[in-house]
């Protein structure tokens, strides 16, 4: 009986391994779907998988670290399958959307945010190994790749029609991915998601974040994933402003006064006579 347990534990464990990289499989499956359904102009649902790929990404993480289960090879997977799905497919839905008939060269601004896509995660793997942290330094891409993914749901609403549908829309999203690729790259600091728990007032704010957002994005999602990620986006930026008014200002403070100094004599005051010249 013991042995026959003995034997059970190793397959349970192989599972437990392989769960949070099938997760991972699926944030691609959803990502590459995104894809196929751009290039063939279905952009509704291009930008549903994207959101898709998202949870996907968020709960392959959350697995591996629960069952203890980090590996170098799940995280090198992880970073490679976000640069498709949260960097390639919006920037060919973004192309097939707007930028297809807007010149030779509009090609250029999805490959600038791919670019930005794949030196946050570059950079992000490099801080893997540091204590954690509740912050992300700067925006992460699955936000960027799902934002710009909600961006077509968003403009079939109502509220599109009076807030960025007075703009054109080129330009509008030429600012938005500009502002994307600047802050992916940059040191403006994001919140993590809070995690789920009962025991602290942590894991309870996190519970009604959790819900808030699930029942939202059931309810109305068109409307509401977009609009939740303009909030993240502007107040990750709003803050980092804040913090660096506040501490210039103070850096002011800090400042020594300076001393006024002596007033400088003439030259004339202090000329020394010149010696006179023998013959």
């Amino acid at each position: 009986m013991d042995l026959n347990r003995r034997r059970r534990r190793p397959r349970v464990r192989s599972a437990v391994v392989v769960l949070p990289n099938a997760f991972t499989l699926g944030n691609l499956f959803f990502g590459f779907w995104s894809m196929v359904s751009a290039t063939r102009g279905n952009f509704l649902w291009a930008g549903w998988f994207l959101v898709l790929a998202g949870a996907m990404d968020m709960i392959d993480g959350r697995l591996a670290r629960l069952s203890r289960t980090d590996s170098r090879f799940g995280a090198e997977l992880d970073s490679l399958v976000d640069v498709v799905s949260f960097g390639v497919a919006p920037a060919i839905l973004m192309y097939h959307l707007v930028f297809a008939d807007a010149g030779r060269f509009a090609w250029m601004l999805s490959f600038a945010y791919l670019v930005a896509v794949a030196v946050r995660l570059a950079r992000f793997n490099l801080a893997s190994d540091t204590p954690y942290t509740p912050w992300f330094t700067g925006l992460p891409s699955p936000a960027a790749g799902m934002l710009l993914g909600v961006y077509y749901p968003f403009s079939q609403t109502s509220w599109y029609a009076v807030t960025l549908g007075r703009f054109n829309e080129q330009v509008v999203l030429v600012l938005l991915m500009l502002l994307l690729s600047v802050l992916m790259v940059s040191s403006v600091h994001y919140p993590k998601l809070p995690g789920i728990g009962f025991r602290s007032a942590r894991g309870r704010f996190g519970m009604v974040v959790n819900v808030g957002i699930l029942a939202g994005g059931i309810l109305v999602p068109e409307y509401f994933f977009f609009t939740f990620g303009m909030t993240y986006v502007v107040f990750g930026l709003a803050r980092a402003t804040i913090q660096g008014l506040i501490e210039h200002g103070e850096a002011e403070e800090r400042l020594p006064v300076e001393q006024e100094a002596p007033p400088a004599q003439s030259p004339t005051a202090t000329r020394k006579p010149s010696p006179t010249r023998r013959f």
